[in-house]
């Protein structure tokens, strides 16, 4: 039988066919991303999760005015906070100053990131530079000019008596709607940068699709837009609502000693009675809460709009 035939006969034989293909070489693991990735775990992990647990040790030790600090773990400063209904309304009150915060932000900032995406240039420009103005000044300037604005000789309370439509000074300063209206300025270009990052995959022939077809522009905006914009409102939602309840400058110097939130009632735990395992422990939970809050609105959204997501 010559070699040809002996090929022949393999290549008919179904034994040859289904016999097992050689083992495959194990393949060894790339530890370069690992490796590469360790200088920011190391800075991620200095920066944040150190001061972070120096943090809640802080907030297990007792404080007594006489004694100081001392070393001794307990729950006594959550147990504190948690029966004390005085910690009740603080925190009350700053998660409803958040939530306002929140509902005005995507109220005015969706418009506003809509509007801009279909402006065209130079005005585009120009828009979203006045949108992102605030950012670029110091948070205490800008609180200090709602300040001088919010004053019983302000700007708006003068305007609005010098053309009769209030006799006396409507009270902005050390109120939550005073903080909500200069949170809102503060916040604002946090939203509709997010929403604007939605608005980029959206395609403006799909609008003209819809209209073309008879359906109205209201219609068109609630059937075709808003789904589409839903992530970067849940974005930038989840930014306004974390940077609100944990503002400090503005409700400190908006609403004053008098309309405390849980950042400034920290604050005041810290430098003024030098209670500081309270004071960690107040920042501790506004931290728990917000992760909470955040998570849970999160999973409610993307299920209700698990196709936007998807």
């Amino acid at each position: 039988m010559t070699a040809v035939d002996s090929q022949n006969a393999l290549s008919m034989d179904p034994a040859a066919d289904t016999a097992a293909p050689p083992p495959d070489k194990p393949e060894r693991r790339n530890w370069a991303p690992y490796l590469l990735s360790l200088p920011a775990l190391a800075l991620y992990a200095v920066l944040l999760v150190v001061p972070l647990a120096m943090t809640l040790l802080l907030s297990l030790n007792s404080f007594g005015f006489y004694t100081g600090i001392q070393d001794v773990w307990q729950l006594g400063n959550y147990t504190d906070i948690v029966t004390d209904d005085y910690f009740h309304e603080i925190f009350l009150r700053t998660f409803r100053i958040a939530v306002l915060v929140t509902l005005l932000c995507a109220v005015l900032g969706a418009p506003e990131a809509y509007v801009l995406r279909r402006m065209k240039s130079p005005w585009r420009g120009l828009c979203l530079l006045v949108v992102l103005g605030p950012l670029l000044i110091s948070v205490v300037s800008r609180t200090l000019g709602w300040a001088l604005l919010f004053g019983s000789t302000g700007i708006i309370n003068t305007a609005l008596m010098g053309i009769g439509l209030i006799a006396t000074p409507i009270e902005f300063m050390y109120t939550e709607t005073g903080v909500v209206i200069a949170l809102t300025h503060v916040l604002v270009p946090f939203m509709v940068l997010s929403v604007w990052a939605s608005l980029q995959r959206l395609d403006p022939q799909v609008e003209n699709a819809a209209l073309s077809l008879g359906a109205k522009p209201f219609t068109v905006l609630r059937r075709v837009v808003l789904p589409q914009v839903v992530p970067g409102i849940l974005s930038g939602s989840i930014i306004v609502f974390a940077l609100a309840a944990s503002a400090f400058a503005t409700p400190a110097i908006i609403g004053g000693r008098r309309l405390k939130v849980a950042a400034t009632l920290a604050y005041d735990e810290f430098l003024n009675t030098l209670n500081w395992p309270l004071g960690a422990a107040v920042a501790i939970l506004l931290l728990i809460a917000n992760v909470v809050i955040i998570v849970g609105c999160n999973r409610l959204i993307e299920r209700r709009y698990k196709q936007v997501f998807e």
